[in-house]
């Protein structure tokens, strides 16, 4: 993924823009990624790892009536994951990201695989669903390949 972190990394480089990652089922992975080379500290700025919904709620400012009313893998908690990232660090791009990585942890309507990934700036903040196959690791490094792309859209465009 190194070819990918690079090219994120010129692109908010040359807007002048820092980054912040909020994330539940991958645990840090895009942060790490996004660190692993050299000069990363000019554009990314923080990770917030928020795997229980209690971690969502005090880092990311997500309602527990939110999570409660749609489950933390929902296209709601991740748009208020992305748009607390934005709002809880000095950044102009956030990435969100809450899924079912497996094996356990299905529910009716989303299977093991499903991930809503969430991403933005303060004009505004979307949000797309994956329905990834494989294995755990699969799944979570998927999701970290999807989350680099969707940010480097953003930060090209």
């Amino acid at each position: 993924m190194e070819p990918e972190v690079l090219a994120l990394g010129d692109a908010l480089r040359a807007r002048g823009w820092r980054m912040a990652a909020a994330e539940s089922c991958t645990g840090g992975l895009i942060a790490a990624c996004c660190t692993m080379v050299a000069g990363s500290s000019d554009w990314f700025e923080r990770g917030f790892v928020t795997y229980s919904n209690a971690a969502k709620t005090e880092l990311l400012g997500v309602l527990p009536s939110l999570i409660d009313m749609h489950g933390a893998v929902s296209e709601e908690v991740a748009l208020a994951m992305a748009s607390g990232a934005l709002t809880h660090a000095p950044v102009q791009l956030a990435v969100a990201v809450t899924g079912i990585a497996g094996p356990g942890g299905a529910v009716p309507g989303k299977p093991v695989g499903t991930v809503w990934l969430a991403w933005g700036t303060a004009s505004g903040v979307r949000a797309e669903r994956l329905r990834l196959p494989g294995d755990r690791s699969a799944v979570r490094q998927a999701t970290v390949q999807a989350a680099l792309r969707r940010l480097h859209e953003s930060a090209s465009g």
